[in-house]
């Protein structure tokens, strides 16, 4: 499966506009720029997305999990804090941090944490997180 989100922007770093659009179209010109996402201001950002992303893909993987061990979560709610830190060469995400509040009938806290801990290896958010990033760029 491949998917894709895209982005445009127009403009400076900090009196520019952008737009990022998702396939699906649950996104679709949503604004971002250096307001939304250094100074709290309305629109998206990066992190927040990256976040978002890295929250849905571990719940998901921790159902399946769960359901092979023979487990069904009532309810999981996830966040991801995404820390995004300046350093000496510009700004880097140094660190996803899950949160997870779950109602599972029946689990033990021993297996709870066993299963927690494969879903989080196994989520491919996380290994993304962890992976070489290859870039195919072009002047048009």
């Amino acid at each position: 499966m491949t998917t894709y989100g895209t982005a445009k922007w127009r403009g400076g770093l900090k009196d520019g506009k952008g737009a990022i659009t998702t396939k699906s179209g649950a996104l679709s010109d949503y604004p971002y720029g250096f307001a939304s996402r250094f100074e709290g201001k309305p629109g998206t950002n990066p992190e927040e997305l990256i976040g978002a992303a890295h929250a849905g893909c571990f719940t998901m993987a921790l159902s399946l999990i769960l359901g092979e061990a023979g487990f069904t979560a009532e309810e999981m709610n996830t966040k991801a804090e995404i820390t995004l830190e300046k350093q000496a060469d510009g700004f880097a995400i140094t660190r996803s941090h899950l949160i997870l509040r779950a109602k599972i009938p029946g689990i033990e806290a021993a297996t709870f944490k066993e299963l927690t801990g494969k879903a989080e290896k196994g989520c491919p958010v996380s290994k993304l997180l962890k992976a070489e990033i290859s870039l195919d760029a072009e002047l048009v």
